[in-house]
């Protein structure tokens, strides 16, 4: 990895970078700094800005500040921002996926490909959805009735590391089209796509303070933000552990929060199902070394079938290719963080510990310092922590059922309810299990395709409150009903 830094730049993948704080238009720089290093090969990416108390202060009410000219523009005159800021991210993937790869790991490619791409989607998508917003409207009591979208104010956003870019224009597009301003807070072991992605609002032309980065630390900057009265929505994706804190301080100041906190879904493979089509998607969840909330990280096939399964899994799997996330051959990239690398070994060692079988994988790889081999464990019940607790990372378990109902069971049987993939050849049973499967979305013969007029979100300890379409716009307003006397004239 290519980077030079110093306290106030950095350049990295050949792209200078801020890893300063942007607040009302301008950098902001600090003396105290954090170390944030490349996942491939660990080299120093930047010293970036470590946010106080005060920079919180400032960030939130730089937001607040510019809050009631950026509310009173109404949905089209907020659009052309939103429009710019799109055109600009799609002149700019090469640049933001160089910079992402560097500090993440996601494949280059895939970065290249779509999930860059995805955020100039976000901010068109919402910025129309908003324009073109009907009121409801209707008559009783003698009185004309209508329900108006208010700008709930400033909002806090917090965004994790995996996809930072992508999933901070996911909360932050439907924010500023509903004409809230925004402080957005990236997380710490991914940080500089973020700091990209102030200056594209720059230079489309956002009014200062609109849109304010504050970098730091979640315990530290991000707590102290959230915990602002100057911010009147909350939005977070992370762990239930961090989501509970941000929760306790959201009910103290009266501030609506929406939280997505990860997931332990269920890959669910019927006997009529297109065995090769289940494979290659079972095979695929190693996607991005496992780091995804949605992933089917617990395999759950029918007995008749399992041999079957196992058998062609295990030749899927062993033909990934651990290393270089900029190498078009790579197939699996490394963990984020050592803590992490750490957190992910002491799941599987625990699994060890307790019975459970390991079938392929299980130890670190000699691919690099971040790599864990692809992992696939047969647990001994379904009561054990591989089975029932979030790994993050390249560790999928595998399960037999007997029927249907056995397959709901073991579905359900989790604190989580993120997502779901079920894979059957039979319509009828599509929609039997879609139904009885409690998650927030649920795939059937295929994954990860979002429309983004859909919510999204989870059941159980995987968060609370809906994001996309409409339900992200009344998310980041206050309603109104206005109410007028028949007769009333002037």
């Amino acid at each position: 990895m290519s980077a030079h830094s110093t306290s106030g730049s950095a350049v990295v993948a050949g792209h200078r970078v801020s890893p300063d704080h942007y607040i009302a238009g301008r950098r902001v720089e600090t003396e105290r700094r954090f170390e944030d290093r490349a996942p491939y090969d660990r080299s120093i990416l930047a010293e970036v800005a470590c946010g106080s108390e005060e920079d919180a202060r400032s960030a939130a009410q730089a937001a607040a500040d510019a809050f009631p000219a950026w509310a009173a523009l109404g949905p089209s005159g907020r659009a052309p921002y939103l429009h710019r800021l799109a055109d600009l991210i799609d002149a700019n993937v090469d640049r933001l996926a160089d910079v992402e790869c560097d500090d993440m790991a996601m494949l280059l490619r895939s970065l290249r490909a779509r999930v860059i791409a995805r955020g100039a989607r976000n901010y068109r998508s919402y910025a129309d959805l908003a324009v073109a917003h009907q009121e409801r409207d209707w008559h009783s009591n003698d009185t004309w009735n209508r329900v108006q979208r208010m700008p709930a104010g400033p909002a806090a956003v917090i965004t994790p590391w995996n996809a930072p870019f992508m999933l901070s224009t996911w909360k932050t597009a439907p924010a500023l089209a509903a004409g809230c301003t925004v402080v957005l807070k990236p997380p710490e072991w991914a940080p500089l796509s973020c700091s990209l992605l102030a200056d594209l609002t720059e230079e489309a032309g956002f009014p200062p303070g609109v849109f304010n980065v504050l970098q730091g630390i979640g315990e530290e900057a991000g707590a102290a933000l959230v915990g602002r009265p100057e911010i009147r929505r909350i939005s977070f994706t992370g762990s239930p552990e961090t989501g509970r804190a941000i929760g306790v301080t959201a009910a103290r100041n009266l501030v609506p929060f929406t939280a997505e906190l990860g997931g332990k879904n269920p890959l669910i493979v019927f006997a009529d199902a297109d065995l090769d089509a289940a494979v290659a998607k079972a095979a695929g969840q190693y996607d991005d070394a496992g780091q995804v909330c949605l992933a089917g990280t617990r395999l759950l096939v029918e007995e008749s079938i399992a041999g079957q399964f196992l058998e062609r899994f295990k030749e899927a799997a062993s033909q990934h290719v651990l290393g270089d996330p900029r190498d078009d051959a790579t197939t699996v990239s490394p963990l984020i963080h050592p803590d992490h690398l750490a957190r992910v070994e002491g799941f599987v060692d625990r699994a060890r510990a307790v019975g459970d079988r390991v079938l392929i994988g299980g130890e670190r790889s000699d691919a690099g310092e971040l790599f864990y081999q692809p992992t696939l464990i047969e647990p001994a019940s379904n009561e054990t922590e591989i089975v029932q607790r979030e790994v993050f990372g390249p560790v999928l378990t595998i399960q037999t059922f007997a029927d249907e109902a056995e397959a709901v069971e073991l579905a359900n049987s989790t604190e989580y309810g993120l997502s779901g993939i079920v894979y059957t050849g039979s319509a009828e049973r599509a929609e039997r299990v879609g139904r009885a499967v409690r998650a927030g979305t649920v795939w059937v013969n295929t994954f990860l395709v979002r429309d983004l007029t859909a919510p999204f979100g989870g059941t159980g300890i995987s968060g609370i409150g809906r994001e996309g379409g409409d339900y992200a716009l009344d998310f980041y307003s206050d309603l109104k009903t206005l109410q007028i006397l028949d007769g009333t004239t002037g």
